[in-house]
């Protein structure tokens, strides 16, 4: 009998996929050196996403923005900075595809910056596709060593 592997899920199969999130829960021991007492929202991929639609063409927002707003509609003291980010990821690659396949309303990934308006070196295409599309949309971009960051991106952030 041959086993047939199952199908990789697609980017976007990965964004719609809750698996129980969101889940707020007491911020754990290790955690709780960093980032304090009270409690930490793991949100769903899919609110990851829905924070990073809206920001609109010429604005920008940072990974740490988005935990906050997640915070906020949860009612928790923080949004978790390690399932956020990796949830922004899932987004920005399930956008691509979206794109490869022709669709034309695709989260706007590139407009989500890393703390201090650093750009994304894990978003699709890298640094230099992220540049791209952020100079088309006037953003200056200013190279410091290997990292390229937004020129004044605080002036630039949007309210999500």
């Amino acid at each position: 009998m041959k086993i047939v592997p199952k199908p990789k899920p697609t980017w976007s199969e990965k964004l719609r996929d809750s698996k129980g999130l969101p889940k707020v829960e007491p911020i754990a021991d290790k955690m709780s050196q960093k980032w304090g007492t009270g409690t930490l929202v793991i949100p769903a991929p899919i609110e990851v996403d829905e924070f990073m639609r809206k920001v609109p063409k010429g604005k920008l927002t940072t990974i740490n923005d988005i935990r906050v707003a997640l915070a906020k509609k949860h009612h928790a003291t923080i949004g978790c900075p390690m399932t956020t980010g990796i949830f922004a990821w899932v987004a920005a690659h399930a956008a691509e595809e979206q794109r490869q396949k022709g669709e034309k309303n695709i989260t706007p990934y590139w407009r989500t910056l890393k703390t201090g308006g650093l750009v994304n070196e894990k978003y699709p295409g890298g640094v230099e596709a992220q540049t791209t599309l952020l100079e088309s949309e006037g953003h200056a971009l200013v190279q410091k060593g290997k990292k390229v960051f937004v020129r004044d991106f605080e002036k630039a952030l949007a309210t999500i």
